[in-house]
C-alpha cells in the first residue's frame, strides 16, 4: 500500500527534522527524492543515505527565482515531479507581538508562507499538464490555536492551511491533491529556538503528554503524498497527539 515506485517527491527542508524523516519514508515506499535545502551539504547527505537515484539542491523557498531554477533542474534531470512536500520553515524568536521586530515578522512570512506559495506556483504547471499530482503543506496546531509569543509563526502557519484549502480547491478537477499537515510540537532541532517555557506550554496541552517523533508526522505525509490518497483534498490532518480540537 502507498506505493511511490518511479515517482519522483520534492521535499523542503529536507536536510534535518521532520523533513529528512519525511524524505526517509518516501524514498523506502519508491520514490527518488529531491531534498531543497539552504544547507546542500546535509541535503546531500540526506540524500546519499535515501538511494533510488535521489539528490539534493540548493534553493531558497522564500525567492521565487531561486524556486523556479530549482524546479526546471529537477524537470531537466528527471522529467517530472509527482509530489512536494513544503516543510521548510522557522519559529523565530520567542516574544510577545508587542515586542517582535519587523525583521521577524517578515522572515516568518518570507520562509512559511510565501516559500509554500513559491513551491507550489512552481510545480502546479507541471502537475496539471500530466493531470496528477500530490501537494502536502507542513502547517502547524499552532495555526488553529496561536502559540503566545510565537504569533508570527502561529499567524503564517494559519495562512498555510488557509492557502492549502484555496488551492485544493483550485485543483480538485485537475488530479492533484493537496493537503496540510498540522503537527503539535516536534522533537526536531527547531525547539532549539523556543524557550523551554515554550516547549513546556506546547507539550502540557497534548493529551498524550509527549512530543511527537518525525517519523510519526512523516506516516501521515506518506499517505497523502500517495496515489491511494485520491478523494481527500483541501484537508488539514492533525498529528498533535490529541491537542487539537477542530
Amino acid at each position: 500500500m502507498f506505493q511511490l515506485t518511479g515517482q519522483v517527491a520534492i521535499v523542503t527542508g529536507a536536510a534535518t527534522g521532520i523533513g529528512a524523516a519525511i524524505a526517509s519514508r518516501l524514498a523506502r515506499a519508491g520514490a527518488t527524492l529531491v531534498i531543497v535545502d539552504l544547507n546542500l551539504k546535509g541535503g546531500k547527505l540526506v540524500a546519499e543515505a535515501l538511494g533510488n537515484g535521489s539528490f539534493a539542491l540548493e534553493a531558497d523557498v522564500s525567492a521565487a527565482d531561486s524556486v523556479l531554477a530549482a524546479v526546471d533542474a529537477v524537470l531537466a534531470r528527471t522529467g517530472r515531479i509527482d509530489i512536494l512536500v513544503n516543510n521548510a520553515g522557522i519559529a523565530g524568536p520567542a516574544a510577545p507581538a508587542w515586542e517582535q521586530t519587523d525583521e521577524n515578522w517578515q522572515r516568518n512570512i518570507a520562509v512559511n508562507l510565501t516559500g509554500v506559495f513559491n513551491c507550489c506556483r512552481a510545480v502546479v504547471p507541471h502537475m496539471r499538464g500530466r493531470g496528477y499530482g500530490r501537494i502536502v503543506n507542513i502547517a502547524s496546531i499552532a495555526g488553529k490555536e496561536g502559540n503566545p509569543n510565537m504569533s508570527p509563526y502561529s499567524a503564517t502557519k494559519g495562512a498555510v492551511i488557509a492557502f492549502t484549502k484555496s488551492l485544493g480547491k483550485e485543483l480538485a478537477t485537475d488530479g492533484i491533491c493537496v493537503n496540510a499537515v498540522a503537527p503539535a510540537v516536534v522533537q526536531t532541532e527547531i525547539l532549539d529556538q523556543l524557550t523551554p517555557a515554550q516547549v513546556s506550554y506546547m507539550t502540557d496541552r497534548i493529551p498524550m503528554k509527549r512530543t511527537g517523533k518525525p517519523e510519526e508526522i512523516a506516516a501521515v505525509v506518506h499517505f497523502l503524498s500517495s496515489p491511494d490518497c485520491s478523494f481527500v483534498t483541501a484537508q488539514c490532518y492533525d498529528a498533535s497527539g490529541g491537542r487539537a480540537t477542530y
